[in-house]
């Protein structure tokens, strides 16, 4: 049976949201939180190459993809709220968390409002929140800009962010893959997302991590440079940094097999023998 096969649809009601997911295999559960301006659409080639080892569940945050839109004025702690409701509600026990951009920063919070719910943290081109990562200068540039942005037509967001999430060199398909889900993004509710993840400054909770993390960043990531990769690995006690040569900002889609080993690989030496099938 290819890894594929169990993979299904689904929605669950969250703190009064519909909250829309994917899930696929058996094994530990493995939660996936796509960036801002995206949806659990990004992880389907996770979704179709960890699910042999992880139940992998990919969700639509809150106002993305087929998820209800919040209301307006979300602090950065009610997204992690939604994602605890979310793990809850779908039984799964002491998950390990995988967050890429924004959805490392949520990870991040998850932990800080939840610290008994993850198994693992896995920060993929992440952010200790966008206060707590950049300047206040280009945290309110980058604000603004995507602001600006998300009032255009979808098809002009998608074309201004595209080359700034992959190397030149990443193959016309690849951004083939994200440039639809980025043309679907909720214009209202993202900048409800994106003002709330501009303010969230998560640097003093990185001391208090306790669970095993990996900090995964794309060597080329303009979006979240190795700066940032380097101060949080620096702040987080004893997390592995992993740096992919070559890459941009979406690790999982511009080199997925080096994606999927350094995952597995770090989740091999969490689990311990009898694991050395992953």
């Amino acid at each position: 049976m290819c890894a594929s096969a169990s993979r299904h649809a689904g929605e669950v009601q969250v703190r009064g949201l519909k909250i829309a997911y994917e899930m696929a295999g058996e094994g530990p559960p493995l939660v996936l939180l796509h960036g801002a301006l995206g949806d659990g659409r990004v992880w389907r080639r996770q979704l179709d190459a960890l699910s042999d080892a992880f139940t992998v569940v990919a969700w639509d945050a809150p106002g993305c993809g087929q998820s209800s839109d919040p209301e307006e004025g979300l602090a950065f702690s009610d997204y992690a709220h939604y994602l605890a409701g979310f793990i809850g509600v779908l039984e799964l026990e002491r998950p390990h968390v995988l967050g890429l951009s924004f959805g490392g920063g949520l990870a991040l919070e998850l932990y800080h409002q939840y610290p008994g719910i993850p198994r693992t943290l896995i920060l993929a081109s992440a952010y200790a929140g966008g206060a707590g990562s950049l300047s206040p200068e280009e945290i309110e540039a980058r604000l603004q800009g995507i602001l600006a942005l998300s009032k255009e037509p979808p098809g002009v967001v998608a074309e201004a962010l595209l080359p700034t999430m992959f190397t030149p060199s990443t193959p016309a398909a690849v951004l083939e893959e994200l440039e639809p889900i980025l043309r679907d993004f909720h214009p209202r509710a993202t900048r409800t997302m994106l003002r709330a993840f501009a303010r969230a400054d998560l640097r003093e909770m990185l001391g208090t991590i306790e669970v095993p993390t990996l900090l995964l960043y794309g060597e080329r990531d303009q979006r979240s440079p190795l700066r940032v990769a380097r101060e949080m690995h620096a702040a987080i006690p004893g997390s592995k940094l992993v740096v992919i040569p070559g890459v941009g900002h979406v690790t999982n889609l511009e080199a997925p097999g080096a994606f999927h080993e350094a995952v597995r690989s770090f989740l091999r030496e969490v689990e311990g023998p009898g694991r050395e099938e992953w």
